[in-house]
């Protein structure tokens, strides 16, 4: 991709940004996010402040350029603004610059790029929203664990059409991973089969951990979430998204915990988590494993 798209990928992703926003923000329980009517019904209206509720006006929804300019305060009642605003719109541009570059620079099969890049964009959207929800709500919508399972679909099928064993974001690490069967197997069917494993195992892990627990360690929508988690990333990529979800879930919390912030019995979202786990694998997958095995001299 020509080095001029990107500034302008990353204006387009702030207003897709600013949308997101707008979705998260008018998310309730009965939102049904994969209908037109419902999703008519909660975007139709004009954008309001939520504290004093009058109407902006449109040089008041500038991504970031508005939350600057007015001093992160609403222009109408002087409340602050939240920084959940620029900071969405700068993430979603960030995924729309970081994901076309990761694939051109990673994925050699040309013909490929645009769709591979147009699900993952589409992946990393969805992710962006249901933190968004969960850490606001507590609650993962059924619709955006469905939207994600189909996206890995296609992406599982995508790949299917190349001439490759298995994309792995661990590089040739992944290879200490492989288990027998897949070694019999043809590069097509073993990715179905890896990321259909990864999947399998990851819900049956969590399944375990709700039942023993009886729902207090985890939630259902965490479950139902892992599964799309598999799918999307495959064996043994899952690996690294759990692990590092618990690792990252555990830090946050003591933090919550020493700030007063949270009591020991009070849940914390594990949704985030995921996220920000599945995206440092995505991105970041072979240098850390690398720097893991570095660290003890292997």
């Amino acid at each position: 991709m020509e080095y001029y798209l990107y500034p302008v990928l990353f204006v387009f992703g702030l207003a897709v940004g600013s949308f997101l926003n707008v979705v998260a923000l008018r998310y309730r329980p009965t939102f049904k996010l994969l209908n037109f009517k419902t999703l008519k019904l909660y975007l139709g209206g004009r954008s309001k402040c939520p504290v004093c509720h009058e109407t902006l006006v449109w040089y008041e929804l500038i991504p970031i350029f508005s939350f600057l300019i007015q001093k992160k305060k609403c222009r109408h009642c002087g409340h602050l603004i939240s920084l959940q605003y620029p900071l969405v719109e700068i993430l979603t541009g960030i995924i729309f610059v970081a994901i076309p570059w990761i694939v051109a620079n990673n994925f050699q099969f040309t013909n490929y790029q645009l769709p591979i890049t147009v699900i993952w964009i589409l992946i990393f959207l969805f992710f962006l929203l249901l933190s968004i929800i969960d850490f606001r709500q507590y609650i993962i919508p059924d619709s955006i664990n469905l939207s994600l399972a189909v996206l890995g679909i296609i992406l599982i099928i995508t790949n299917y059409q190349l001439p490759i064993t298995n994309y792995s974001s661990l590089g040739y690490y992944a290879n200490l991973f492989d288990l027998p069967f897949f070694s019999i197997l043809n590069s097509q069917s073993s990715i179905l089969i890896s990321h259909t494993f990864a999947a399998f195992i990851a819900m049956l892990f969590f399944g375990v951990i709700i039942l023993l627990t009886k729902g207090k360690a985890m939630g259902w929508g965490d479950f139902k979430l892992v599964g799309p988690l598999g799918l999307i990333f495959g064996w043994p990529d899952i690996l690294m998204v759990l692990f590092l979800a618990f690792i990252i879930g555990a830090v946050f919390s003591v933090v919550l915990l020493i700030r007063k912030k949270k009591k020991i019995k009070e849940a914390v979202p594990f949704g985030p988590f995921l996220v920000i786990a599945a995206s440092l694998t995505f991105f970041f997958g072979y240098q850390i494993i690398d720097g893991y095995f570095k660290l003890f001299g292997l």
